[in-house]
């Protein structure tokens, strides 16, 4: 096959921004937001049990006058920090990589370390053995 062969709509030229971006199931999920005065973070997912917000409100939706549950800080000092219940790849990878792929990111660094961890009192315990 050669280039002459193929038909000119293949060969045209069309910028980025023409293409669909696809956004991973993280950019999709609601953003967690932290408290910069405590560290407080406010998880959608789970509410807010202190203040009688129920789980699946989203940040934006709290009302203005909702304060920190912790220390009290209003809403304005609140810093979005994404989401952070959610796996960090696209859903159409989530059947592959034998399970690992719905894993949260968190969830990821402990089946790592752990692993590691557990390798190395492996490995130590062999000291134990004449």
């Amino acid at each position: 096959m050669f280039i002459k062969d193929i038909p000119p709509k293949f060969l045209e030229f069309r910028p980025m921004s023409d293409h669909p971006t696809e956004k991973t199931l993280a950019e999709l999920a609601p953003s967690s937001y932290e408290c910069r005065a405590c560290g407080y973070v406010y998880d959608p997912s789970r509410g807010d049990n202190k203040t009688n917000v129920a789980a699946g409100v989203n940040f934006e939706q709290l009302p203005t006058q909702w304060h920190c549950p912790v220390c009290g800080a209003s809403k304005a000092l609140f810093t979005d920090i994404g989401s952070q219940n959610a796996p960090s790849g696209f859903s159409e990878n989530l059947k592959y990589g034998l399970g690992v792929n719905t894993l949260t990111p968190s969830q990821k660094n402990l089946l790592i370390f752990g692993a590691l961890a557990l390798g190395m009192i492996f490995l130590l315990s062999l000291y134990g053995l004449q």
